[in-house]
């Protein structure tokens, strides 16, 4: 497992599919486990996980000594925690529901130093875990750093091409539940419905003319593989928490027997 900097963005510029460890619980030793485990990302969700700020610090740095790339989700409209997590030493970020071009403008004016983005300079933590010097850092941030704008309501849909093509804007990433309660109209909560399949295959194909990246929370394995062939090339996998209580079943199911 690969402990150089920036590995994230380097992969998904080399055309590799990357699987991502999906960290929910705030606690940074499971972060960890899931990169240890062979995850090459592992993402810490402060939008409807338990991470907080002091257990994001804390889960960035046990990922990078996991061996894989930190990553953060946002909380809704957070574009201070954009800055902040990056900081850290997170090498990618999701912002959920960014529905307009404003909204992503908003997203990479926090994510990219100038010229790109407005991002302030402060990332003495995220030096110290890459091992990169002020000037090396600034200068490899902004194309090493990958943003992800979440694709989530028939707003950021009809906005779509608009959003891929803001400037600072790395890729789109799908959020099939919060998709699937919008395409529904609130009626159902189905991230695996023929409609969500449809919209997916629509997104992966506008972020490839793009020249973006198309990633997607899936559920398990057999989700990432077919979002794989349509396309996507960063894939959230499960959670820890999914995780745990499925190794939980499975063991009960056993001792049933």
């Amino acid at each position: 497992m690969t402990t150089q900097p920036f590995s994230l963005a380097r992969r998904l510029r080399a055309g590799e599919t990357v699987h991502c460890g999906w960290a929910t619980l705030g606690l940074p030793m499971l972060a960890e486990m899931l990169a240890r485990e062979g995850f090459p990302a592992v993402s810490c969700d402060n939008q409807h996980g338990l991470f907080n700020v002091q257990s994001t610090l804390e889960g960035i740095a046990a990922i990078r000594a996991g061996g894989s790339a930190p990553m953060a989700r946002v909380p809704l409209g957070d574009f201070a925690m954009v800055s902040r997590a990056l900081d850290f030493g997170a090498e990618g970020i999701i912002a959920p529901m960014i529905n307009t071009p404003e909204d992503a403008r908003a997203f990479a004016a926090a994510a990219k130093f100038p010229p790109v983005g407005e991002r302030s300079w402060g990332p003495a933590r995220a030096m110290m875990l890459n091992g990169l010097s002020m000037n090396d850092y600034l200068k490899q941030a902004n194309d090493e750093t990958v943003t992800f704008a979440m694709i989530e309501t028939r707003t950021a849909l009809a906005n779509l091409d608009a959003i891929l093509a803001t400037p600072g804007i790395d890729g789109v990433f799908i959020g099939p539940s919060d998709l699937s309660i919008t395409l529904s109209n609130g009626q159902s909560l189905d991230p695996f419905s023929k409609d969500v399949d449809a919209v997916c295959e629509k997104v992966a194909k506008a972020a490839k003319n793009a020249g973006k990246i198309a990633g997607a929370y899936t559920a398990n394995a057999e989700r990432a593989n077919f979002h794989a062939g349509l396309g996507y090339r960063f894939l959230a996998v499960g959670s820890d928490a999914g995780f745990f209580r499925g190794g939980t079943l499975a063991a009960m199911k056993d001792l049933k027997r």
